[in-house]
């Protein structure tokens, strides 16, 4: 299966890096310059682009607005074991928007990277 791609805006293209390699497993696929790095964990390839930068992703839309970081939107990750991965991002400093919740297919928790892009991590059930 091909890589998905999926694009987060960020404030700091080396935070970025740093958080999503150092702790949810991502490794760097291509950086050719500053405001722009390419990610990959398994079939999922996270583009990462610059707010403001000179890349078509961070351009001004024609009514004026201007791609930003944050939303709902998200990706997935699942994880083993979901309290121990939250417990380990606490300890480092990461920030959550909510504790973890039980749902019909297991457990979750919204993770924000350093630009506020929210992440799910994702416990199924047993």
């Amino acid at each position: 299966m091909a890589p998905v791609s999926v694009r987060y805006i960020v404030d700091d293209i080396d935070a970025a890096v740093r958080f999503y390699t150092d702790h949810l497993g991502f490794a760097v696929s291509m950086r050719p310059g500053p405001g722009f790095a390419a990610l990959i964990r398994g079939d999922l390839r996270l583009l990462l682009s610059a707010v403001g930068g000179p890349g078509g992703a961070a351009q001004a839309m024609p009514d004026g607005r201007r791609p930003e970081p944050g939303g709902w939107n998200r990706i997935q990750l699942e994880v083993e074991d979901l309290p121990a991965k939250v417990e380990a991002l606490k300890r480092l400093g990461a920030h959550f928007r909510n504790e973890i919740v039980s749902g019909m297919g297991g457990q979750q928790i919204l993770l924000e990277d350093p630009a506020g892009n929210a992440v799910e991590l994702f416990q199924a059930g047993r």
